[in-house]
């Protein structure tokens, strides 16, 4: 709904006259599609005789901290920005450290994956200033509302650039368009106040003395001292790897694996909102949640993307990884999800020692990502296999078009992927589609694989001071210390590092 067609509706609910009303502000708005009617609801405060604040989110002043006691941010994704963002309100200057480049020029390595099918293992969909998120949809839905305000993420978000819409919608989205803007904001924020962001140069090791953290050394031969924040993100394989080589307390975390499920948008429209015609000239593009117990394990929908991408979201050479992003208006003529299955850490086959066991859910998802890459073709092509073709165990001799720019192979998933996998992938498309008819089709496409749903490993930390529990002054952050999931958690838990380091 526009704003002129809620002024005629307040104007006819309250009696007011069109001009006593000085501004309508719409605070939470979401679509109810669950019966045939369909109901948009919204939350509004409206201004009778008055006028509105000029700004609808609330702004933070960030100190000048040029001169002020150093930390060492390791990683630019939300969680380490959010964290840098926080230091300077308390007082302290971040040092921030990105293996990859920054977002303009990551946009230049991202359009190279469609074209030459190479990825540059420092700079593309997971490594750089933004982190994965910052092509991969900008999404802010979160459950994680018991450790930190989802609201006051928010309104950062508003304060750097992002659309007040935000702040009232159900399912908040920046979109894949403009939220490298705003991350370059977030940055120029950092630099005004004095901190520093030092862009393709990766940590190679931390400096330890005793049971504390002094600082990083870098692969460039720089050492940078303070504090260290590690919000690497969950993609760092070789962070973890370092902390197996040094005994550095870790363990296996449970993930989800699956595929991306890609529909034509109109038939979700046509399914969610009970019409042939679809959305519609006033409707948004349709949404859906999948979620379901089989054989033990939760079978789920994930980023959901309405009116998106499916794109390539390896990190380094010989995997094929697929994930979903969508631009702001939603306009594309696909929709696509990630559909997982839940692995448990001992679902996983590991070596007996301890240390080996830390890392073998990671092992088990890169194995997959090898698998995906070989039968791809061996290339950034991924393998695809129609929807219903998957479910009766037969091979796809054709596929539909699809939003994935390298290109996608014909190949038997139901038969190289993992019967754990693939028996309840298919247990979980019979029920959805009970849920929702027409969604079991074949003119849906499974693309393989989706892995990267949350860290394969946790890197163990005192509850209290959020310092990892062997070594003082390390505090492990965000979705690669497996401590949240999206992000707007990753915000938050980046945020509460970076109290603890001022408060420490």
């Amino acid at each position: 709904m526009n704003e002129q067609s809620l002024r005629r509706v307040v104007c006819r609910e309250l009696g007011e006259k069109p001009e006593a009303i000085n501004a309508i502000h719409v605070l939470r708005r979401s679509v109810d599609a669950r019966q045939r009617i369909i109901y948009i609801n919204v939350l509004l405060r409206i201004f009778i005789s008055e006028e509105p604040a000029k700004d609808v989110y609330k702004k933070i002043e960030y100190k000048d901290v040029a001169k002020s006691r150093q930390v060492v941010v390791v990683g630019a994704g939300p969680g380490g920005l959010f964290a840098a963002l926080r230091l300077i309100e308390l007082g302290l200057r971040p040092v921030v450290i990105e293996r990859g480049k920054n977002v303009h020029d990551r946009k230049k390595d991202i359009a190279l994956i469609n074209r030459t099918f190479l990825v540059n293992p420092e700079s593309n969909y997971c490594f750089g200033e933004g982190g994965a998120g910052a092509f991969s949809d900008g999404k802010l839905y979160t459950r994680s509302r018991k450790r930190g305000s989802v609201e006051r993420i928010l309104h950062i978000f508003c304060q750097h650039g992002a659309s007040s819409t935000i702040l009232s919608d159900v399912h908040p989205h920046i979109g894949s368009d403009k939220l490298p803007r705003v991350i370059e904001n977030i940055r120029n924020r950092i630099l005004q106040s004095g901190g520093e962001i030092h862009f393709e140069t990766c940590m190679d090791s931390l400096i330890i003395r005793g049971d504390e953290v002094l600082g990083i050394h870098t692969r460039d031969g720089r050492s940078f001292m303070g504090p260290v924040i590690l919000a690497t993100g969950h993609a760092a394989r070789d962070v973890y790897r370092y902390f197996y080589s040094q005994h550095i307390a870790m363990e296996a975390k449970g993930i989800a694996v699956g595929i991306r499920l890609e529909h034509p948008q109109m038939l979700i429209d046509q399914i969610r909102y009970h019409q042939q015609g679809g959305r519609g000239d006033c409707l948004p593009a349709a949404e859906y949640s999948f979620v379901m117990q089989s054989a033990g394990r939760g079978v789920y929908s994930f980023c959901m993307c309405p009116g998106g991408f499916v794109v390539p979201a390896a990190s380094g050479p010989e995997e094929v990884v697929v994930n979903g992003m969508s631009p702001s208006n939603r306009g594309s003529q696909w929709a696509n999800a990630g559909i997982v299955v839940e692995i448990h850490p001992e679902d996983v086959p590991f070596a007996e020692t301890q240390q080996a066991a830390s890392l073998h859910v990671m092992n088990f998802q890169e194995q997959l990502e090898r698998l995906s890459w070989y039968h791809g073709g061996m290339k950034q092509a991924a393998p695809a296999q129609r929807m219903t073709d998957f479910v009766r165990k037969r091979n796809s001799s054709d596929l539909p078009k699809t939003s994935y720019m390298p290109g996608i192979v014909a190949s038997p998933i139901h038969s190289w992927m993992p019967e754990l996998i693939t028996s309840r992938l298919r247990d979980g498309f019979l029920r959805f589609d009970k849920v929702s008819r027409g969604y079991l089709t074949n003119e849906a496409c499974m693309i393989g694989v989706e892995t990267r749903t949350s860290s394969p490993v946790r890197l163990l930390r005192d509850r209290k001071t959020m310092q990892h529990i062997q070594l003082k002054r390390l505090y492990p952050c965000g979705e690669g210390a497996g401590y949240a999931g999206g992000i707007v958690s990753a915000a938050i838990d980046g945020e509460l590092c970076a109290e603890c380091v001022a408060y420490n």
